[in-house]
């Protein structure tokens, strides 16, 4: 009699649980994507000198030049995206300002800029960037698509 109890007491608290978790099956969420109103075009320049990179002929350091000014402009786009970091210390002793330490720093993911132009000039070698925040917009829509619920229907 004892294990029938026991049984019957089991198989009632997993109907009950059951019953109380059929709610989360007895809807139906409809999602729309969100897109913005408007896509910003951002433009950046990045420039390196070429006399002074590290290299024994000429066309190494227009090589150096070029890789050096891509990765300017990618930082410039990169400021503008996600913003700079800005680290100060200052100490001050007998109310004379001492040693004063100032740092900045940029860290982000740029994808989807594109190469507009590469050029030098005189001693340096320009490159200038184009970041379209829509083609931005399609690449993470793809990873991370942005939605919002446009219905609940509640069976």
């Amino acid at each position: 009699m004892m294990k029938l109890t026991v049984f019957t007491f089991s198989a009632l608290l997993c109907a009950l649980l059951l019953v109380g978790c059929s709610q989360l099956f007895d809807k139906h969420i409809e999602y729309v994507p969100v897109k913005p109103d408007a896509f910003p075009l951002l433009q950046a320049v990045g420039m390196a000198p070429i006399s002074l990179q590290p290299g024994e002929s000429d066309s190494q350091k227009i090589l150096l030049a070029m890789r050096a000014s891509k990765l300017e402009a990618y930082r410039e786009l990169a400021e503008q995206v996600y913003g700079q970091r800005i680290d100060s210390t200052n100490s001050v002793k007998s109310m004379v300002a001492g040693n004063d330490q100032f740092g900045t720093s940029v860290q982000g993911v740029i994808r989807g800029a594109r190469v507009v132009k590469t050029y030098a000039v005189d001693d340096a070698y320009i490159t200038e960037l184009e970041l379209d925040f829509e083609q931005v917009y399609h690449l993470y829509q793809n990873v991370y698509p942005r939605q919002t619920i446009k219905s609940i229907h509640y069976y």
